[in-house]
């Protein structure tokens, strides 16, 4: 189902554990890492959507987790042609995403990807809150970086998008410097 600009209703979702870092997917057969997302059928709100495509991708219950917020409006992405499937082509443009933010209170144990017949994911980390905009694919980076910017609101004392990429290049200057070092040493 699309919208009138060629826009697949989706919804996204930033499940977060108690250290407030992400669940991270890797989509199976692929080297790809994505946060769960899944399109919305007719007659569904985003929220039964959201609840449908966590146990369908992650299998986890609504009692696993806790609703923390939402993206205000939607946000957009446009897929590259090279990814649209042929029958598509001229009228897909892309998703548009309603994000939710998810605090799970269940057990890394409750976690199971083969929950339906279909995943979508054949393996899964906890990352850092702000690392998926620089290694989630290129298109989808500034509906990563709006969503996880918006709903950052709901956190407390997690650091900032700035902070973080500071760290990591004073990281890896630090690291460079160690191999540096190494080499040059007898």
């Amino acid at each position: 189902m699309l919208d009138r600009e060629g826009y697949r209703p989706n919804v996204g979702i930033i499940l977060l554990n108690q250290d407030n870092r992400v669940f991270w997917g890797k989509r199976v057969r692929e080297h790809a890492w994505q946060f769960p997302q899944g399109g919305i059928k007719p007659g569904e709100s985003p929220e039964t959507a959201m609840y449908r495509e966590l146990f369908e991708e992650v299998g986890l219950l609504p009692q696993h987790v806790k609703l923390l917020g939402r993206t205000r409006d939607w946000l957009r992405y446009d897929v590259p042609n090279n990814w649209v499937r042929r029958e598509w082509r001229g009228s897909y443009r892309g998703q548009k995403q309603i994000w939710f933010l998810l605090r799970f209170v269940g057990q890394d144990s409750d976690m199971h990807l083969r929950a339906t017949q279909q995943p979508e994911f054949d393996g899964w980390r906890w990352h850092e809150y702000w690392a998926p905009i620089d290694e989630v694919i290129e298109f989808k980076r500034y509906v990563y970086e709006r969503a996880l910017t918006e709903l950052s609101r709901h956190l407390r004392g997690l650091e900032s998008m700035g902070e973080f990429h500071a760290r990591q290049l004073e990281l890896r200057q630090a690291a460079r410097a160690q191999d540096l070092a190494a080499k040059e040493s007898p």
